[in-house]
C-alpha cells in the first residue's frame, strides 16, 4: 500500500482541544497512526514504506476554505487586479498599461474601493471612457455587487437607455456606467457567453493550484454555475482527480443541467453540497438590508435581494431536494428575513444545517434563534480590515454589532472563508484578522469589539474542523485524527511560537490532498520519492 511515515517535526492534530504530536502515518489516503517517533518508525518498518525527515517543520491540517468564489478567483488571477489603488488617476493607469498589453475583447478588472479612492466616489463609464472606449470594459468593486462599465460594454449589454433595474444614473438622468442587481447580471451573463469551456477549464484549475499552493485543501464553492460544474468534472475525469476538494453550492434552477447522480453521489473531490441564496448586498455598496437606515446615508437601509415569500419558497425546494442552504446576508435585516424561512421548516433546517453566510452587522436577539435552530454560520475575518471604514457607516450605536466572531463562536457551529477573491485567499492574513481585528493598523471597530477577538486556537480550529461541520464533513476532514482523509499542510514555522503580529509570514512549503502532496515551494527537501498528482510553483 502507498505511504509514509513523518517524523522529527511537530504535528497538530487538532486545535480544540490541542493535540501536538511528534510524528504520524499515512497509508493510502488516510491517517493510520499518529504519536511518538518511535511509533512511527516501527510502523514504517514493519510495512516497508518511506519516511520523511521533516527537520522540525510543522504540519497543520489542511485549511478548509468554506465559501470562496472559484471561478471568479481564476478570473481575478488571470485580469486586471485593481487592488489597492488609490486614485480613479490610478485606475486609469493601471486600465490603459493592461489594455496595451493585452488583446483580448472584453476587459476584465476587480478590487477598486470607492472608499479608498482620493475622490471619495465610484468611477463612471466617461472615466473609464478615457482610458479605453474602443473595447468593452467591466471593472467591479471589491465587494463584487458593484461594476463600472464604459459606455462600449453599456451599449453591447443593452442597458445604454437605463431601464434595466441597477443601472446607476446622475441628476440629468444619465447612466452613469455603475451596474448592480439586474443589471450586473446582465454584464456577466454576457461575460460567461464570451468564455469557452476550455478557457473556463484552465480558470478553474488555476483557482485550484492557486488553493493548494495556500495551504488550502477543500472548498465550499458558492454561486456555482452548470458550465463551471461540468468543467470540473471534466477535469477531473482527465486528471483522476483535482488538486483541493470541491463541495459546490449551485445557483437556483442550475440543479437541472448537472444531473442526478452529480448531485447525490459525486466522489471524494467534487460533489454538491446545496444552493447558494442571496438576502442582500453589501455594506460597501449599502445594499445589506439593515432594520435601521445607514448612519452615513440616512436615506437608505439596503435592499432585498429576493422577497420574503421567495426566500421561503427556496428554502422549502431546498429542504425536499435534500439541499443544505448558503444564504448570504450581511445586514440584520436580511439575518432576521433568512432565520424565519429557516425556521418556517425548522426540523429540515436542523437536519440539512442550512448556513447563514457573513452575518456583518448581527443584533444580539438574533443569536438565541440561530442557537435554536442549530445554524452553521461562515464569517470572513478580513472583512474587519477591508472594511475599516464600518463605524461611519452603521454608526458608534450598532458598532458592537459588527463582524461579532467571538459571540458567534459562543453561540453557534462557526466556519472561516476569504469570499475569495473578495478577500485574499492566504489563511495567515485570515488567521491575523481573526485574532486582532484591525488592531496594529488603528482600525476604529477594534476599539469598540476587542473582546470579539479570537484566539489563536480558535481561529485555526474554526478554520479546519468548524469549517469542515460547515461543508457536513467533519467525520473525514478538519482534524488529523486516525482515520481521517490525510489532507494536511507543511508550514516554515510552529504557529505558536510566533507572536500574533507576525503569523501572515508563515510560508507554506508543501500542501497534501488524499496523502498526495499537490503543491510544494521551490526546493523544499524531504519529500523525494513521495506520489504526487500535481506540483505547481507559485
Amino acid at each position: 500500500m502507498r505511504g509514509f511515515a513523518l517524523v522529527n517535526g511537530n504535528i497538530y492534530v487538532s486545535f480544540k482541544p490541542i493535540l501536538r504530536v511528534e510524528a504520524a502515518v499515512i497509508l493510502g489516503n488516510r491517517v493510520a497512526y499518529v504519536g511518538s517517533e518511535a511509533g512511527a518508525l516501527s510502523r514504517a518498518r514493519a510495512l516497508s514504506i518511506n519516511t520523511v525527515d521533516l527537520k522540525g517543520k510543522t504540519v497543520l491540517p489542511g485549511f478548509i476554505d468554506a465559501h470562496i468564489h472559484l471561478d471568479s478567483l481564476g478570473s481575478f488571477l488571470n485580469t486586471l487586479s485593481l487592488t489597492g489603488v488609490r486614485s480613479i488617476g490610478e485606475l486609469k493607469t493601471r486600465l490603459r498599461s493592461y489594455a496595451a498589453n493585452h488583446r483580448e475583447n472584453w476587459i476584465i478588472g476587480r478590487g477598486w474601493d470607492q472608499e479608498m479612492l482620493e475622490e471619495k466616489r465610484y468611477p463612471t463609464r466617461w472615466d473609464v471612457d478615457e482610458a479605453v472606449s474602443e473595447r468593452p470594459v467591466v471593472l467591479s468593486r471589491v465587494c463584487g455587487h458593484v461594476a463600472v462599465v464604459n459606455t462600449r460594454a453599456l451599449e453591447l449589454t443593452g442597458l445604454t437607455e437605463g431601464r434595466a433595474p441597477g443601472v446607476l444614473k446622475n441628476g440629468a438622468g444619465v447612466p452613469t456606467g455603475v451596474v448592480t442587481g439586474k443589471a450586473l447580471e446582465t454584464v456577466r451573463n454576457m461575460l460567461e457567453e464570451q468564455t469557452s469551456f476550455e478557457e473556463r477549464k484552465k480558470l478553474l484549475m488555476d483557482g485550484l493550484l492557486y488553493s493548494a499552493s495556500q495551504g488550502v485543501t477543500a472548498v465550499g464553492f458558492v454561486s456555482c454555475g452548470s458550465a463551471s460544474f461540468r468543467a470540473l468534472q471534466e477535469l477531473e475525469a482527465e486528471l483522476g482527480s483535482l488538486p483541493v476538494r470541491v463541495r459546490a453550492y449551485l445557483n437556483p434552477g442550475e440543479a437541472g443541467g448537472i444531473g442526478l447522480h452529480a448531485l447525490k453521489h459525486g466522489s471524494p473531490f467534487l460533489r454538491v453540497n446545496g444552493v447558494k441564496l442571496f438576502a442582500d448586498g453589501s455594506l460597501g455598496a449599502r445594499s445589506a438590508l439593515l432594520s435601521k437606515p445607514y448612519s452615513d446615508s440616512p436615506e437608505a437601509s439596503g435592499c432585498a435581494s429576493m422577497d420574503e415569500a421567495t426566500l421561503h419558497a427556496r428554502v422549502k425546494e431546498a429542504c425536499e431536494t435534500g439541499m443544505q442552504v448558503a444564504v448570504h446576508a450581511i445586514g440584520d435585516k436580511a439575518v432576521e428575513n433568512t432565520l424565519k424561512a429557516f425556521e418556517a421548516f425548522a426540523e429540515c433546517s436542523r437536519r440539512l444545517r442550512h448556513r447563514i453566510e457573513h452575518a456583518s452587522v448581527l443584533r444580539s436577539d438574533l443569536m438565541g434563534v440561530m442557537r435554536r435552530l442549530s445554524v452553521a454560520v461562515v464569517v470572513q475575518p478580513h472583512f474587519v480590515m477591508t472594511d475599516w471604514w464600518v463605524v461611519d457607516r452603521v454608526g458608534v450605536e450598532r458598532a458592537g454589532f459588527v463582524y461579532p466572531f467571538k459571540t458567534l463562536a459562543g453561540n453557534v457551529k462557526l466556519g472561516l472563508s476569504t469570499d475569495a477573491p473578495v478577500e485574499p485567499l492566504n489563511p495567515w492574513e485570515t488567521v491575523y484578522a481573526a485574532t486582532t481585528r484591525g488592531k496594529h493598523e488603528g482600525i476604529p471597530l477594534y476599539q469598540h469589539t476587542a473582546g470579539e477577538c479570537l484566539t489563536l486556537e480558535e481561529a485555526l480550529h474554526f478554520y479546519t474542523e468548524g469549517s469542515a461541520y460547515a461543508l457536513l464533513e467533519e467525520n473525514e476532514l478538519g482534524t488529523l485524527n486516525e482515520g481521517k482523509l490525510a489532507d494536511m499542510v507543511v508550514v516554515d514555522k510552529d504557529t505558536f511560537n510566533v507572536p500574533l503580529e507576525d503569523v501572515r509570514g508563515i510560508m507554506v512549503l508543501a500542501t497534501f490532498v488524499d496523502g498526495c502532496y499537490t503543491f510544494t515551494r521551490g526546493e523544499y527537501s524531504g519529500l523525494e520519492g513521495l506520489e504526487k498528482s500535481f506540483t505547481q510553483s507559485l
